[in-house]
């Protein structure tokens, strides 16, 4: 598993352009808005105010780069689907997503946080099918699992995947995960480095 050395804010913006130009590869998280985003983020990292968390779901408008052991990036990006945003900041937000999303040569993994303790939802169900049409590599995340009793959770993460297993022919790997109790922590670095080791032998070709 990575052991977390370090981990620094470098940049906020809604520029894809102005993004880190270093080549270091990048893990983005998205999500919907109260999915938790920003508690994941810190739990991964030990560093417990590195992503700011709020409790007004929808503050996270930016793209937001954090280096990691001085290797690669985590990446914050804006969460979708707030509906109390005015029709103009909603548009804003979509193209900062299409804009990273589908250009960023970096993104080696987008990460797509699911908040364990609802039915499958349409907006997330849409989001997924459109990274499935562009051919967008992206892992699901399990959010807020102590929220949940056992049962209850492992029945709404199966649920979901076989929701999905009907539209893939493959499905995406998932985790089930809670910032409180650090739940999948391991699992997802040791992923995260299994990446970074392909792409660094990848280099090396």
């Amino acid at each position: 598993m990575i052991e977390i050395r370090s981990a620094t804010f470098v940049v906020s913006n809604t520029d894809v352009s102005k993004c880190p130009q270093d080549g270091l590869p990048e893990y983005a998280f998205i999500g919907r808005s109260n999915v938790g985003k920003s508690s994941l983020i810190n739990m991964l990292t030990g560093r417990k105010g590195l992503a700011m968390t709020s409790a007004t779901p929808g503050k996270t408008l930016l793209i937001n780069h954090f280096l990691i052991n001085r290797q690669w990036y985590i990446v914050d990006l804006p969460g979708y689907g707030y509906a109390q945003r005015g029709r103009r900041v909603q548009e804003q937000i979509r193209r900062i997503i299409e804009s990273y999303v589908l250009h960023r040569g970096q993104m080696t993994c987008l990460f797509v946080l699911i908040d364990s303790r609802h039915s499958p939802q349409a907006i997330d169900l849409e989001f997924i099918e459109w990274l499935g049409e562009n051919a967008v590599p992206f892992a699901l995340v399990f959010t807020k699992a102590d929220k949940l009793k056992p049962g209850a959770l492992k029945a709404n993460v199966q649920t979901y995947l076989l929701h999905l297993e009907g539209q893939w022919e493959e499905l995406p790997p998932s985790f089930i995960t809670s910032a409180e109790t650090r739940r999948g922590r391991e699992e997802l670095l040791e992923f995260i480095a299994g990446i970074n080791k392909q792409v660094s032998e990848n280099q090396l070709k």
